[in-house]
């Protein structure tokens, strides 16, 4: 019931909030206008990812978990917020925001929220990562904080995704009897059902670096969580079959702009949902797409946690197998320099 609470709470106040968001935004003058690379044709503003934060903060209140775990999450998760607020704001040097991005990740730590060891799911035999569990921490949480960021180039598409994510790690946490994490990544997703009421197709509002940047880096921290309490090598992959979407959409574009000799912060016209779009797909039929694979890949996640562990690697190396085999169909693979 608590939790049903605190669910609903995130849901409330984010649908308060983020309409709230569009004045802030047009005094601050944080809008979006139309241009060749963009796919929305009117002034749109983009501070909406402050209603996803205060729904996600008026939950956890509600809940009413405050271990030194939790608070450290809201600390860290709060000064991703502020470095994506003052981008949106500002327009901060890539650098420098990345540097908001490491110390955020590096607080994270310092509340023990790491990736401490992996057991072997066939001989049960325990990998203590030591030192390198640190470094490897870090560069997942600011390269998750920015996978979700880059993909954040439709209507509802780097929301509901997120969204999506955050249900599929709840379901595995809770499955696990991870309770604590479950329950987090459930508030999650209350947060940004309030938000999707404005930001589905056709959207009244963007949600911001402020926003994309804070679910990328929860989720991450999520995801390093339910590792924390029980990380199999199997357990490795289940966050990045739920974040195969923005993390391979990263990982193409990284080459793609390297083979042009662009910066790699530098934004383009050749993320996945471009090429849907470019091959006659709808705005809205390119999101739920998008949507259906992000779902797809969250039941598999699910699965590969209740399977025994010989069945999971054969369903892993299924779900790789299909994978490439989608990214070949779709052109996701194929990368052409730009003129």
């Amino acid at each position: 019931m608590r939790l049903l609470i605190a669910f609903l709470a995130g849901i409330v106040i984010s649908l308060l909030v983020t309409p709230l968001t569009k004045k802030m935004a047009m005094h601050f003058g944080v809008y979006d206008e139309p241009d060749a690379r963009k796919v929305h044709t009117g002034v749109m503003t983009r501070l909406g990812g402050l209603g996803i934060y205060c729904g996600f903060i008026a939950g956890i209140l509600v809940y009413g978990e405050f271990s030194r775990t939790l608070l450290g999450l809201a600390l860290s998760a709060s000064i991703v917020v502020a470095v994506g607020l003052y981008d949106d704001i500002k327009n901060i040097s890539p650098k420098m925001k990345l540097l908001g991005q490491i110390i955020a990740a590096i607080v994270l730590i310092c509340f023990d929220v790491r990736l401490e060891f992996i057991t072997n799911p066939i001989t049960g035999a325990i990998f203590d990562l030591g030192w390198i569990g640190y470094p490897i921490t870090l560069l997942w949480l600011v390269g998750v904080s920015n996978a979700v960021n880059l993909i954040d180039g439709l209507d509802g598409l780097a929301s509901g995704v997120s969204g999506i994510a955050a249900l599929s790690l709840a379901v595995v946490s809770l499955a696990k009897g991870f309770t604590v994490s479950g329950c987090i990544a459930l508030i999650l997703v209350g947060g940004i059902l309030g938000f999707l009421r404005y930001n589905f197709h056709p959207a009244q509002l963007f949600m911001g670096d402020c926003g994309a940047l804070f679910l990328g880096f929860v989720i991450g921290a999520l995801s390093i969580l339910g590792l924390s309490e029980g990380a199999t090598i199997i357990s490795f992959f289940i966050p990045i079959m739920v974040l195969g979407i923005p993390i391979l959409d990263t990982l193409f574009a990284i080459i793609r702009r390297k083979m042009n000799h662009k910066p790699v912060f530098e934004a383009d016209k050749g993320h996945l949902h471009h090429q849907l779009m470019a091959r006659g797909f709808s705005h809205k039929d390119t999101v739920l797409f998008i949507y259906a694979i992000t779902f797809l890949l969250g039941a598999f996640a699910v699965m590969v946690t209740l399977l025994p562990s010989v069945y999971s690697i054969f369903l892993l190396i299924f779900a790789s197998a299909l994978i490439m085999v989608g990214a070949v169909k779709i052109g996701v693979l194929s990368i052409h320099k730009e003129k």
